[in-house]
């Protein structure tokens, strides 16, 4: 929420070629309590103004000599850095109002002023304004977080990854059904597996001399989405050696909780003979 202290602390630009409508404007807010209220009779040296003192609200007439109130607003569209127009216009033109409205102005007060009218509408507009780039700041306060916790996961996978690859003689990812995705060392020459995504071939290339019983047990581990911590299982090549092997792996779940697959690491035992 925006606070009575945070619209009286904001900063205003009056701008307007009669002394007596910039005096009777700034003993206004002055007497309702703004402490930073600026004033301009120049229309020419505005958008440097803004551009330096990025003001929350200007107050804008439209007809002043040398550069209308109009010519005022499209310069401030091109150096407005956050897109938004901080302009109230002060017409004593009826048909003035809409175009200043279709303009880019959010708002406008008539001339001769009603004291009363002015203070609400400015307050009104400047509750809007600091809303505004209060969300503003957040949006990016909440990008650069998302861009760091995205920066964290990455990182933390990386060292994931490394200390599997380290601890293990490869890691490996499948998909939800059962295909490899991804592997990382000696697949192939140690199981006789060859990944689809890698090898262009399909992945259920069956190997003979698997022990059935085991196999039977880690497919039911698998198809029950169960993690499995050093699962022992073996097979006999076909020059009568035997592989023994232990795997570890974990279902994957998506940020719906939706399976996608597995993930773990698997070590050699026992080296061919």
């Amino acid at each position: 929420m925006i606070s009575t202290a945070d619209i009286l602390n904001a900063s205003i630009l009056i701008v307007d070629d009669q002394e007596a409508n910039v005096q009777l404007l700034e003993q206004t807010l002055r007497g309702a309590g703004y402490t930073c209220v600026a004033s301009s009779m120049n229309p020419q040296e505005v958008c440097a103004l803004h551009r330096k003192n990025r003001y929350d609200l200007i107050l804008l007439d439209l007809q002043m000599p040398g550069m209308d109130g109009f010519q005022v607003m499209e310069g401030l569209k091109t150096n407005a850095a956050d897109g938004y127009l901080p302009v109230i216009v002060l017409t004593a033109q009826p048909g003035h109002k809409l175009r200043a409205l279709q303009a880019g102005a959010k708002d406008f007060i008539s001339k001769p002023f009603d004291l009363v009218e002015v203070k609400t509408r400015i307050h009104n507009m400047l509750e809007v304004r600091l809303l505004y780039k209060k969300l503003e700041n957040y949006n990016k306060v909440l990008e650069q977080t998302v861009q760091e916790r995205t920066a964290e996961l990455r990182e933390s996978e990386a060292r994931y990854r490394s200390l599997t690859e380290l601890a293990s003689d490869w890691y490996w990812e499948q998909d939800e059904s059962g295909n490899f995705t991804k592997v990382s060392g000696p697949v192939l020459e140690m199981l006789g597996i060859r990944v689809a995504a890698l090898a262009g071939e399909p992945s259920g290339v069956q190997v003979a001399g698997w022990n059935e019983a085991e196999r039977e047990v880690l497919q039911a581990k698998i198809a029950a989405r169960q993690p499995f911590l050093d699962f022992a299982f073996s097979r006999v090549n076909t020059d009568g050696s035997q592989q023994k092997f232990r795997v570890s792996g974990e279902p994957m779940f998506n940020h719906s909780s939706r399976f996608i697959g597995y993930r773990g690491i698997g070590v050699e035992l026992t080296a061919k003979n």
